[in-house]
């Protein structure tokens, strides 16, 4: 059965198509981030505290390179989504052409020089000396499979532009679980296999996400997908100006914004750390469970972000409002029922990282002023989600910085040092509100609905 081009999301009840592609993207997020959890705990208790801080230092710097080529890859999602829902068979070759060609060139020049300098990134970024040699045969490693990363989560954003969330999540688990399988046998060695310790750990990352990028490149081809490239079209496979100007240009601004959000959770965490470590403690474990609490808002978000382009695509714009509605419905319920669970067993959800007293009960006081919050932030995301849906990128990006290194940085600075801690956790909910004022004004009011993925080519 040949897979034609589907319009799926440009059709039939909203609420149920964004539901259904937003929990496939929820589960894979929950997959990556336990896979790195047990990950950690791995390191952490066999090989000690060094290796445990070389790993999270190097992870660091992973994220940082992910986060560059996100918005790139969200880029190529909405790229995509609009020209499947343009029904633009044409269009949406070019896209994947050229972005396959365009994301495997940047990862393959970011690995020969991440070989050279991996021992003085870590150097740069403070590793101690106990854990430099680690870190740097770790990220290597690491640097070596950043093609297949790259490649496998373009692929992913590819075929959730093209409106399949379900297919690039069966994968996932193939990948979770070969790196679960895989992380102690490989540090610590059985039979033939000999023990690589932390070197391991990174092989274990590296060998599945490879093993998973074959079997979905197998599978697209097997299925005779639409997505994917036969010999008379590898034409498509070229640097074309026009769609690596739109990536460059819209999938930038997307992924500084990441940045953004990265780099003031470092500035709360440094203000944090002047308080004392049972405070570092509690915020660690608080932002712990507000990770996974995070993870419906940004499902959604993504759900909502494809769905809306699909219908700019088609030119259906009452649908594109309708789905805004629908989506932040969805994430008052998703996110509310999450935090109001955690507010049922605040303590005992505190306690699976905690152990002292002082800590837990600092932690409840971070829940109880910070996790209701996360509901409103899950609106911007959602309204960010379909704003950017037509192309308009760089308002978001704008309220993003605003709302947090204007707003809520200066604040928790300022009113950290006259009130103390509880004015750090009030920062959130106030930095969050900002950001939804901006951001609903910004979509009832400004011109996004004008917003173009690529200049048209002139006739």
């Amino acid at each position: 059965m040949a897979h034609h081009m589907s319009t799926a999301l440009t059709e039939g009840p909203i609420g149920k198509r964004l539901i259904w592609f937003a929990l496939p993207v929820l589960m894979g997020n929950v997959l990556q981030s336990l896979n790195g959890t047990i990950n950690a705990i791995w390191v952490g208790n066999y090989l000690g505290e060094s290796a445990f801080a070389a790993t999270s230092n190097a992870n660091n710097i992973m994220f940082f390179l992910l986060s560059l080529v996100f918005g790139l890859g969200m880029a190529a999602t909405i790229l995509i989504a609009q020209s499947v829902g343009a029904k633009d068979e044409r269009q949406t070759k070019r896209v994947v052409g050229t972005s396959a060609l365009f994301f495997i060139g940047i990862a393959i020049v970011i690995t020969v020089l991440g070989l050279f300098l991996s021992p003085y990134i870590l150097q740069g970024m403070h590793t101690p000396p106990d854990s430099l040699g680690y870190a740097t045969s770790y990220l290597r490693i690491i640097f070596i499979g950043l093609p297949f990363m790259y490649g496998y989560n373009v692929l992913m954003m590819v075929m959730r532009g093209a409106g399949d969330a379900k297919t690039p999540f069966y994968f996932l688990l193939i990948s979770t679980a070969l790196d679960i399988a895989l992380n102690p046998l490989l540090i610590f060695g059985l039979g033939p296999v000999p023990a690589f310790g932390i070197a391991g750990s990174a092989m274990a990352m590296v060998i599945a996400q490879f093993v998973s990028l074959s079997c979905l490149i197998a599978y697209l081809y097997m299925r005779k997908h639409f997505l994917r490239l036969t010999r008379a079209e590898l034409h498509y496979v070229r640097f074309d100006p026009q769609i690596i100007g739109a990536l460059v240009k819209k999938g930038l601004p997307m992924g500084v914004q990441m940045l953004i959000v990265s780099t003031s959770a470092l500035a709360i965490i440094n203000l944090v750390n002047s308080f004392g470590s049972v405070a570092t403690a509690a915020f660690g474990a608080a932002m712990q469970l507000s990770s996974y609490i995070q993870m419906p808002a940004m499902a959604i978000g993504g759900a909502v972000s494809t769905v809306a382009a699909q219908n700019v695509g088609a030119g259906n714009w009452d649908r594109v409002h309708k789905t805004t509605i629908i989506g932040i419905m969805i994430n008052f319920i998703m996110t509310g029922l999450l935090v109001g669970l955690i507010y049922l067993f605040n303590r005992e959800a505190l306690s699976l990282f905690l152990q002292e007293q002082e800590a837990i009960e600092i932690g409840m006081r971070i829940n109880s002023i910070t996790l209701w919050a996360f509901i409103l932030f899950g609106v911007t995301f959602v309204v960010s989600g379909v704003v950017r849906a037509t192309g308009a990128v760089m308002v978001p990006l704008l309220t993003t910085f605003l709302a947090l290194w204007c707003v809520r940085i200066p604040l928790s600075y300022y009113l950290g040092a006259e009130y103390g801690l509880d004015a750090i956790w009030w920062s959130f909910p106030i930095g969050f509100s900002i950001g939804i004022v901006l951001s609903i004004c910004y979509y009832v009011w400004g011109n996004w609905r004008e917003a173009k993925m690529m200049e048209s080519k002139s006739a």
